[in-house]
């Protein structure tokens, strides 16, 4: 049998892997009797576990929050699952996450053991982080907290809003969600004043307190909250827009394009439609070009013609440059100087 400190560990780990427990099912997984169990619950709630009972043949326990974090136990496939978390949760875009992050994590690692060190240590090591350009727009982290419990409560939201030039105005809203992309937190919300659904970036809030009143959830834009936020922000919110066919299956199309991208959907086993935006046709045919998939256009026919003059472009900076490669010189040339001339001809 179990001493009395390994046994309560035993029974805390437990408790932490199932919302309710039968005491005669802790009694036999742990090889005690009922009342041994009542006694090591009672040495749990004095150690500050919230440990809650209910009565009758059918009751149990069950762990429940208390006012204090307690310790935790984790097995390790969870400690390295968390260690890993932690080390990634720097790049969502959360202001002070990094540095909060950081601690926990130098907390948490004191306490593993060797080989779940090393594990963690080696995963870190040999991981290359892909950066984006730019940074994340950082986001205070109480105004997140602000905006879901509005969200929960149905509480209507006030606040100055900034648009991507800077300009601000005075909005009032009915909250309804948070999405979360790779850089970016969006509010989806229900604008009072314009009368339909809006999309805002959270950055951008500037919350003007009071909040509400109650109001009566309306139904949501979308069942899938997050694609229509990836609509709106990958093309929606461009006044370029365009429709390709992706020559790629849909599961390999989408390991290049994010949401933040463009929006896919299948069309055959082996290709798939791309709906993305942008700020104008030249920067558009960057943008295709860059997520590295074989595509053609379906609309607009504009951009096929953008594409074709940019095609031209770089042909005839290759043949410039195939000329100064054949010359031997080109380096001392200024670019389309004739060879054989030089400044003193």
């Amino acid at each position: 049998m179990l001493d009395t400190s390994a046994r309560l560990l035993r029974l805390l780990s437990l408790l932490q892997t199932r919302r309710e427990w039968p005491g005669a099912e802790l009694a036999g997984r742990l090889g005690i009797t009922a009342r041994t169990v009542r006694r090591d619950v009672e040495r749990l709630r004095a150690l500050g576990y919230p440990v809650h009972a209910s009565p009758g043949t059918g009751g149990g326990y069950r762990l429940g929050a208390g006012a204090e974090l307690p310790p935790l136990l984790l097995d390790d496939d969870e400690a390295v699952a968390v260690a890993v978390g932690l080390r990634t949760a720097a790049g969502q875009g959360v202001e002070g996450i990094g540095e909060t992050s950081a601690r926990a994590l130098a907390k948490l690692e004191r306490m593993l053991p060797d080989r779940l060190r090393r594990r963690v240590g080696t995963l870190h090591a040999y991981t290359v982080p892909m950066q984006h350009a730019g940074r994340p727009a950082a986001v205070d982290p109480a105004l997140l907290s602000e905006l879901a419990g509005l969200c929960r409560d149905a509480e209507r939201l006030r606040f100055d809003y900034a648009d991507h030039e800077g300009a601000v105005s005075r909005r009032s809203v009915e909250p309804h969600r948070l999405v979360c992309s790779e850089r970016r937190w969006y509010l989806v919300a229900w604008d009072l004043d314009r009368s339909g659904w809006r999309t805002f970036r959270a950055d951008r809030i500037v919350p003007r307190p009071p909040h509400g009143p109650r109001f009566p959830p309306r139904e949501p834009p979308d069942e899938d909250i997050a694609g229509y936020v990836a609509r709106g922000v990958s093309t929606g919110a461009y006044p370029t827009r365009a429709v390709l066919r992706v020559l790629a299956p849909l599961e390999e199309a989408a390991r290049q394009v994010s949401p933040t991208d463009g929006t896919l959907e299948a069309e055959t086993a082996t290709t798939c439609l791309l709906r993305t935006g942008a700020a104008g046709l030249d920067v558009l045919v960057v943008h295709v070009v860059l997520l590295g998939l074989e595509f053609e256009v379906l609309e607009p026919p504009e951009l096929t013609g953008a594409i074709r003059a940019v095609r031209d472009r770089l042909g005839r900076a290759l043949e410039r440059g195939a000329g100064l490669s054949r010359t031997g010189d080109g380096a001392d040339r200024t670019p389309g100087t004739p060879s054989g001339s030089g400044a003193g001809s």
